[in-house]
């Protein structure tokens, strides 16, 4: 036999095993084949070629098991008990930028699945390889690691704290401010994903300077990055009062204000998500907010957008107004209720009805000019029904039960409280009736329009027990009335003067 003939065999068994790595890469990116491909036990035949001679048999192996594990845990599980993850990582630091490229992304597909399979990827360690990888000269390298990186830290504080303690943050920073826009997005979205665990971990990312590099791409037009910065900031910035200063102090107002008014609808979430996160901690936060002119941009980002996008916007105006009097006025005068009341009647998902509530009793619940300014935009009967409406969510029941409370606690403006009288359960009926007592000993037109209007003949038909507060107030307003016109209105009284007339007798 000649050498020629010999070396023919090697050949041919490397054009197979070639052949048979293509095959199952492009068999694997298809959903319907990988249940086949496991019960044919491909694990354990591509793992061997992980170690190939061949560098593209490698790239193609390592490939075909990202896409496998990528598609469930189970086969993700495979990998990590098949004992591939050591095979994949033994020569990654002397490979090529497209294997190194392909184990990133097998890292990856393992890791995202759940903190356990995570920790696994974290245990054979792959956090020092991937950190190796961010400081590659092949942007595409860099990518691939800092995605698998936001993989494994999303999931927990403490696969998080090991991200950061492989030293991957201040390479990831320096990522952000590498040319590539694919490059920046995903280096932006792992500091997002290592920063919202908690102010420890959001500290570290500010110490490695990135508040300041991510500030300066608000205005990028590039919309998917824009989304990933301004996540990034809010995780920084939702922990604490300092955090939100610093990420205040990088002069994100009132540029962030043009992502209100994004064609990208998450660019507008995420915009209103940042200056929501702000907003929340301080009353001097939220007036710096109200003076750049937040809120207004706020209040017409909920007015032109629809379903979820307007929930963090909703939000926002609630802490805004929960501050203080003045601050709850700001959003009155910038014409903030209609937009919430248009929320409360137009969106079909009970948690944004519930945050539209939350947010109308927080600007209400100041002073009797701030319950009336939400009084005449006639959503108290819409907050009555929705709290009595079987078919609404725990949640919302309770968000619109304590939004009824606190505006009626404040409310004089009779005319809005009318209608309710006659629905409202006695839970509720207790602070109308109660506004009411408060108001009519001292206004004699309301006395006159509450009994031609027949609120004085409905509080007569309440059935109130004795000593409770609800019948002191009761009595209150009765009080307010001549006896027999007291009489005149409560319920069976007709029947009365029916029976006198019967029983008397004429005078002839």
């Amino acid at each position: 036999m000649s050498q020629r003939q010999v070396l023919q065999v090697f050949e041919q068994y490397q054009r197979a095993r070639t052949q048979f790595v293509q095959a199952v890469a492009e068999l694997a990116a298809r959903p319907q084949n990988v249940e086949t491909l496991q019960n044919a036990g491909v694990m354990s035949l591509l793992r061997p070629l992980l170690l190939d001679v061949i560098p593209t048999i490698q790239q193609t192996a390592a490939l075909a098991l990202g896409r496998l594990a990528n598609y469930n845990d189970d086969l993700a599980e495979a990998v990590v008990k098949g004992d591939i993850l050591p095979q994949l990582l033994c020569s990654l630091s002397e490979q090529n930028r497209f294997y190194k490229k392909a184990a990133a992304f097998v890292l990856r597909a393992v890791g995202k699945h759940s903190p356990q399979l995570a920790q696994a990827v974290v245990q054979c360690g792959a956090l020092e390889m991937l950190v190796i990888c961010l400081e590659d000269f092949d942007p595409g390298v860099k990518e691939a690691a800092s995605w698998a990186l936001g993989y494994i830290a999303r999931h927990n504080s403490e696969l998080s704290q090991a991200v950061v303690d492989a030293g991957a943050v201040p390479l990831l920073v320096l990522c952000i401010q590498e040319p590539e826009i694919a490059l920046k997005r995903i280096a932006a979205s792992t500091l997002s994903d290592i920063s919202k665990h908690s102010p420890e971990l959001a500290q570290t990312v500010v110490d490695a300077g990135a508040i300041a590099h991510l500030a300066q791409m608000i205005l990028n037009p590039d919309a998917k990055l824009k989304r990933q910065v301004l996540s990034a900031l809010s995780q920084i910035a939702k922990h604490s009062v300092d955090l939100a200063e610093l990420v205040v102090e990088a002069e994100i107002f009132p540029v962030v204000l043009t992502c209100l008014k994004d064609s990208d609808e998450y660019v507008k979430k995420n915009g209103a998500t940042l200056i929501r996160e702000i907003a929340k901690h301080t009353p001097e936060l939220s007036q710096l907010i109200v003076n750049a002119g937040g809120v207004a941009a706020v209040i017409d980002c909920i007015g032109s957008c629809r379903g979820t996008v307007r929930l963090p916007g909703i939000m926002m105006l609630g802490y805004v107004a929960a501050h203080s009097e003045n601050l709850s006025m700001a959003v009155i005068v910038s014409k903030g209720i209609p937009p919430l009341c248009a929320c409360l009647i137009e969106e079909h998902e009970d948690h944004i009805k519930a945050a539209a509530a939350w947010a109308l009793g927080q600007v209400g619940r100041h002073t009797p000019e701030h319950a009336r300014a939400v009084a005449v935009a006639n959503v108290l009967p819409t907050l009555l029904a929705m709290y009595m409406d079987t078919r609404s969510s725990e949640d919302l029941q309770m968000k619109t039960k304590k939004a009824l409370k606190n505006i009626l606690q404040k409310c004089t403006y009779l005319p809005a409280l009318e209608p309710l009288l006659h629905d409202a359960p006695p839970n509720i009926m207790k602070h109308i009736v109660g506004q009411f007592s408060k108001v009519l000993p001292h206004d004699s037109k309301a006395r006159r329009l509450f009994v031609t209007t027949g609120g004085l003949k409905k509080v007569q038909e309440i059935k109130a027990e004795r000593g409770s507060l609800l019948q002191e107030y009761i009595n209150t307003i009765n009080n307010c009335y001549p006896e027999e016109i007291v009489r005149y209105y409560s319920p069976g009284y007709s029947e009365i003067l029916l029976e006198r007339v019967e029983n008397y007798q004429p005078v002839l």
